[in-house]
């Protein structure tokens, strides 16, 4: 999550030293000593670069022994694998409009059902989570709901329920006698542009 979000610190958004060394030895802890074969699938019309970030992937991935196929489509072929859970391995940007961690535990990371869940596709579950997920929508004291936040972030860090690569970075660009809010999701409306 972007460190503007309630709940980012700078040791969640720390990235590890590349070790392929190390990489290797738990693939092959993992049983696969001479790796596998997996299709990563990606749009290639939704984020900056989405199309040039999976192949990146491809190549570090082969590192390793992981052979990637990528299935590079539009993103509204791409979306539509994702919601149906027909991926195991994929790309997903996320926006926080909402500036709180509970946006991102709500979707991604609440077991699916129940208006929870719904970008959950991993199909990650974890019950003592999913109670802590609710009570942030009800909690009002800050310190506790913060402690709850960092608590839910530390599970997930432990899962490995995601794998980060970037913050998306809005750039925008004025004149001098114009004005244009940037909104969180991305998508500026020509109709909020101030001439002064």
């Amino acid at each position: 999550m972007p460190p503007f979000v309630n709940g980012w610190t700078e040791e969640l958004d720390a990235c590890p030293a590349v070790d392929v060394e190390r990489a290797n030895e738990l693939m092959a802890e993992a049983g696969y000593p001479d790796g596998f074969s997996v299709t990563l699938d990606t749009p290639n019309d939704r984020y900056v670069n989405d199309e040039a970030i999976s192949q990146a992937f491809v190549g570090m991935l082969g590192q390793i022994g992981i052979d990637v196929t990528l299935a590079s489509r539009p993103v509204a072929q791409h979306s539509p694998l994702i919601l149906t859970n027909e991926t195991d391995f994929y790309l997903l940007g996320w926006g926080v409009p909402t500036f709180d961690s509970a946006y991102n535990f709500n979707d991604l990371v609440h077991s699916k059902g129940d208006d929870y869940g719904t970008y959950n596709i991993g199909l990650y579950s974890n019950p003592e989570v999913d109670e802590m997920i609710q009570s942030l929508g009800t909690m009002t004291d800050l310190d506790a709901r913060n402690a709850v936040i960092a608590d839910i972030w530390a599970q997930v860090q432990e899962d490995r329920v995601f794998i980060p690569v970037h913050n998306q970075v809005l750039a925008y660009a004025m004149r001098d006698d114009m004005t244009l809010a940037v909104h969180p999701e991305n998508q500026p409306s020509m109709t909020g542009i101030v001439f002064e």
